[in-house]
């Protein structure tokens, strides 16, 4: 069962981009079929949650990073991108999120369809993300949840509870209310 919900369950997966804008349209070199979403959160119950996939990859800052060292935690994945528009609107609310929750959840992100580090990185300093970022220039890991989220929803937002499993999402747009919120009802 499904139940939408301004708060969720566990750890947060964030897929943000955007779908218009003149900056967007130059970074992404004509790509096409970005979506925005709306906003609703769908949480799922322990018995229908569905494992995340195993992602891993290199930083910005160059170091690796895996979900599978995460076991046992709370995982804010945010997928985003400099060109996007939402991505910058609800930046500001996940580094509050990620400061108000503290260590014990992990916020990362997954910086998507930059195709060069350099943008992500100042995005990444214009709006104070101390949490790391893999880098997805090409969207390969961002495809591997498909059936949980689509490629083209962006932003979304999924929630990894300490099991490694999907416990909630969003599709659009996230704030800090419902990311903490989210996040508490996950512990």
């Amino acid at each position: 069962m499904v139940r939408r919900t301004a708060f969720a369950v566990a750890a947060v997966l964030v897929v943000a981009g955007c779908s218009s804008g003149e900056q967007a349209a130059e970074n992404r070199q004509g790509q096409t079929g970005f979506v925005s979403g709306s906003g609703n959160v769908s949480v799922f119950a322990p018995a229908e949650r569905k494992p995340a996939p195993a992602i891993s990859g290199t930083t910005l800052d160059d170091k690796p990073w895996s979900l599978a060292d995460q076991a046992g935690k709370v995982v804010v994945l945010n997928v985003w991108g400099s060109w996007c528009s939402p991505c910058r609107k609800e930046a500001p609310d996940l580094v509050a999120a990620a400061k108000e929750l503290g260590p014990s959840v992990q916020f990362v992100g997954l910086n998507t369809r930059d195709l060069d580090k350099a943008p992500a990185r100042k995005f990444a300093q214009e709006f104070g993300v101390t949490y790391p970022s893999i880098y997805d220039p090409s969207g390969k890991l961002l495809l591997g949840f498909r059936g949980q989220i689509s490629a083209s929803a962006i932003p979304s937002t999924l929630v990894i509870d300490k099991n490694g499993k999907v416990a909630a999402r969003v599709i659009g747009e996230v704030t800090k209310q419902t990311l903490v919120g989210m996040v508490k009802d996950a512990q």
